[in-house]
């Protein structure tokens, strides 16, 4: 019987040599330089030339230092045809990744117009989908800065099947993670949907355009000669469409106020916002409102004023401070605490709620409630706008945007009266009525149903045309008429007012009840989703 043989050795495991491992190292480090480098000096200068910062650059403004981790830097494209297989750069011309902003995890996608023009292909709208992946998993905000051509168009139907996986995503986060697009540049197209299902839209004057379709479309169908600023340009959407927030001169600034917005942002829906330490004394008294708002109710004074006045070191940050600036909408803090405050602009129209003003107010109201920032009211207001052309482009169902926004939200809602607060605007600027968790009034409040000369013209009506001396008789009857039904402490007197203050306590009530409110738990009835008012 033959002994078989012995069975061979397996090999031995050996070890790269430390040179070969060194040497792959150094590699990857020429590729990384390479891919941070990106297409080359002549396109950056191109950048630079345009008035524009390169992706990378913009990145460093916004994040704090050496806190961005990149990823997927090294993924390349692999559609073919139209020359495209001969051209396959690294990032596929977006950067993908997350940071810190005064120490709180943020994720952040930049188009590289140096790139395809920032054009989205396939691989390129992949590594947008994983980034709003990750931070709606991390429950982190999100921030695009957008500078791109819009799909690339040759790659076809894949490039608009990769905006509408944007689009869905943006979709899911609303209200769940703070959104906010940086337009730096070109968002034409279907590329403008994105930013306006976010949160906020920061936009660029002479650099940044966003429009459905362009100049030459527009010429070509309708005969209208455009420039793309002035069809698109950052103070087009800033005052006239509504669809930028905030408007800046400059790319530094404007990621500037970036960083200070999301500093006033919860990380998700689950958190509240950040508190921060003030000097400022929760119970500062603030005599100079005693002669900043006139007694007289058809004298102005500007809001802004006011509000600076009660918020912490007079520091705010206005949205939509060029759009329908009868309402204003601001993000401050009182006592540390971030607050949402909704105020009429007697500066502006008197005041009043138009079609503007209430989408305008609504948006802000729901934002505020979505993550968790409580409301507050400033109400001075003379009703809504009259006129032929508010009804007929519907402020009854624009106005109901704001009334729905108010009655909706759980998070605590305090008004306060400062002069007049007439008819159905009363109503729907958080009164108790629809569910305000407490209600203040100035001495100087007037709540009624209109102003007292018109009530006095409809009550006296016959009273007015039979008399002697019609004039002296409707002066008569419009003091009887306010000393009656509109005096100061009317609607404290039936429980429609919680108190009547001294102007000047304003602030310290105000840090009060909100700090009562703080824990505050309110449950809507069990549904899918409402039905606002479109």
């Amino acid at each position: 019987m033959e002994t078989p043989a012995p069975a061979a050795a397996a090999p031995t495991p050996t070890t790269p040599p430390v040179a070969g491992m060194r040497q792959r190292v150094d590699e990857l480090g020429a590729l990384r330089a390479q891919v941070h480098a990106g297409p080359g000096e002549k396109a950056t200068a191109a950048q630079h030339a345009r008035g524009k910062l390169t992706a990378r650059e913009r990145i460093d403004l916004l994040l704090d230092p050496g806190t961005f981790h990149e990823v997927e830097p090294l993924r390349r494209h692999r559609a073919t045809g139209f020359g495209l297989e001969l051209k396959r750069p690294y990032t596929d011309g977006v950067i993908t990744g997350w940071g810190e902003v005064e120490g709180r995890t943020v994720f952040v996608y930049a188009h590289d117009f140096r790139i395809f023009g920032g054009a989205l292909g396939e691989a390129h709208a992949a590594k947008i989908h994983k980034i709003m992946d990750m931070a709606l998993s991390a429950g982190a905000p999100l921030v695009s800065l957008n500078d791109g051509a819009g799909a690339r168009i040759q790659e076809g139907v894949s490039a608009l099947a990769g905006y509408g996986g944007i689009f869905l995503r943006n979709t899911r986060a609303s209200g769940v993670i703070p959104q906010i697009s940086v337009i730096l540049g070109p968002c034409a197209g279907g590329a403008a949907y994105s930013p306006a299902l976010t949160d906020f839209v920061f936009m660029v004057r002479g650099t940044s355009q966003m429009f459905i379709t362009g100049p030459d479309v527009v010429q070509a169908v309708t005969g209208e000669q455009v420039t793309q600023n002035g069809l698109g340009g950052a103070d087009v959407h800033a005052e006239t469409s509504g669809v930028c927030h905030f408007a800046y001169d400059d790319e530094q600034s404007c990621l500037t106020e970036v960083r200070y917005l999301l500093s006033l942002l919860p990380q998700n829906n689950r958190e509240r916002p950040p508190r921060a330490v003030t000097g400022d004394p929760a119970g500062r008294r603030s005599p100079a409102l005693l002669d900043l708002v006139p007694a007289e109710g058809n004298r102005p004074y500007d809001m802004h004023e006011v509000i600076s006045e009660l918020v912490d070191d007079g520091e705010l940050l206005e949205v939509h401070e060029r759009w329908a600036p009868n309402v204003l909408c601001v993000l401050a803090r009182l006592a540390g605490e971030v607050v949402g405050i909704v105020a009429n602009q007697p500066m502006a129209l008197a005041g009043v709620l138009d079609i503007k003003a209430s989408e305008k107010a609504a948006r802000f109201v729901q934002t505020c409630d979505a993550f968790s920032i409580p409301l507050v009211t400033l109400l001075d207001v003379p009703g809504f706008l009259p006129g032929v052309g508010q009804e007929h482009n519907g402020i009854i169902r624009h106005g109901a945007k704001l009334l729905y926004a108010y009655c909706d939200a759980t998070v605590p809602r305090i008004s306060v009266i400062l002069r007049k607060a007439y008819g159905g605007a009363y109503i729907v600027m958080n009164s108790q009525s629809i569910g305000a968790d407490l209600t203040f009034a100035w001495p100087t409040n007037e709540i009624a149903v209109m102003g007292a000369e018109g009530a006095a013209n409809v009550i006296f009506r016959r009273r007015i045309a039979e008399a002697a001396d019609p004039e002296a008789t409707r002066a008569l009857l419009v003091k009887e008429y306010q000393a009656e039904l509109m005096h100061p402490y009317y609607a404290a007197e039936r429980g429609l007012v919680d108190d009547v203050i001294d102007p000047a306590d304003t602030r310290q009530t105000l840090v009060s009840a909100l700090a009562m409110l703080r824990t505050k738990q309110a449950e809507l009835a069990p549904r899918k989703h409402g039905n606002p008012p479109l």
